[in-house]
Order: C-alpha cells, then structure tokens, then sequence
C-alpha cells in the first residue's frame, strides 16, 4: 500500500510568493495591474493609472485582453497544427503587447503572469509564444537579445509540464504606515 507524495499547498504557494518577490517592483506592479485587468478583479485604470499614457496603456491592455476568454476556451491539448494555429496568432499577439511594454523583465516573470492568466494548461504554449513575441521587430534590438537571453535550455525544451494551477495570485495591497502600526 503506497501513497503519492506530493508538495503541501501551502509550501507551493510560498514558493510562488518568493519567485514574485524576486521580480523588479516595476514588474510586479504590471503583474498585479495585469491580473486586475485580465481577471477583472478591481477597476483597472481607477487604481493603477497615475497619469494619461498610464491611462491609455490600461484602455489598450483592456482591448488586448479581451481575447482572454476566447483564448482559454481553445487552449490545444495536442500539438496538431490545426489546433494551433488559432490559438498561438492570439497568444504571440497579445504576448507582444505585454512584451513592448517593457515591465516584463524575462521570461519568468511572462510565465508567471501567463499562468494565472490563462491556467496551467497553457504551460507548453508560452516558451513558443514567448519567443515568437521577444523576437518581433516592435522591441529594440537590445530589448528582444535581453529577453531571449532570459529563457532557459530548460524552459525551452522540457518534456513535460505541471499541470498544477498556480495558487498564488498577487493583488494590490494598500501602504501602511508603520509609524502609526507600532
């Protein structure tokens, strides 16, 4: 009589909470504003636009993700071609709208915001879609070198795929004055 062993949830959470730590702040801060936007979790541009390009850059983001549902519906579960197609045109899209924003500092970060974005099933679509997205002609030339750079031999060329939902979804977390905590 055996038992599977797998990590406790909370031990994956936390690991998921310190890969978003390591991220820059400027990265973490799209992430959160991305995942208010993608999930339509809080008002967008209300709690994350300080100024009118921010303003306008949330307005776009809005029209972007607006293909999130269809994409999720179609996530292709084989690698036939004819399943992809409709599939990946989106994603690279999309992925290069996050891409020429310039907060998504390496692959990771796209990962980790994709993720819970789409789900875990979408996994062995983003080293494709993030490479495709990195090497268009709309980043600098120093930009897509630094990006490419960033994903692994790993990442690039696994076998396979957790199919675990990540657990961790970061949120907008008001300042505390620590004065005043003490």
């Amino acid at each position: 009589m055996g038992t599977q062993s797998r990590p406790a949830d909370g031990a994956m959470a936390l690991a998921e909470m310190k890969e978003f730590a390591s991220f820059p702040a400027a990265t973490q801060r799209y992430i959160r504003r991305s995942l208010d936007v993608g999930l339509e979790r809080q008002d967008a541009l209300g709690r994350w636009s300080r100024d009118v390009v921010e303003a306008a850059s949330i307005r776009a983001q809005t029209r972007v993700y607006g293909r999130l549902d269809g994409l999720r519906a179609i996530v292709p579960d084989d690698s036939g071609l004819d399943a992809i197609e409709p599939f990946m045109a989106p994603l690279v899209t999309m992925s290069a709208f996050d891409l020429g924003q310039d907060r998504l500092c390496s692959f990771g970060a796209y990962r980790f915001l994709y993720e819970r974005l789409l789900g875990a099933s979408v996994r062995p679509w983003l080293p494709g879609a993030f490479c495709a997205a990195a090497a268009l002609p709309h980043l600098h030339p120093d930009r897509r070198r630094a990006l490419l750079q960033s994903i692994s031999e790993a990442a690039a060329t696994a076998a396979g795929w957790s199919a675990r939902e990540p657990s961790f979804y970061p949120e907008w977390v008001e300042k505390v004055d620590t004065r005043l905590a003490n």
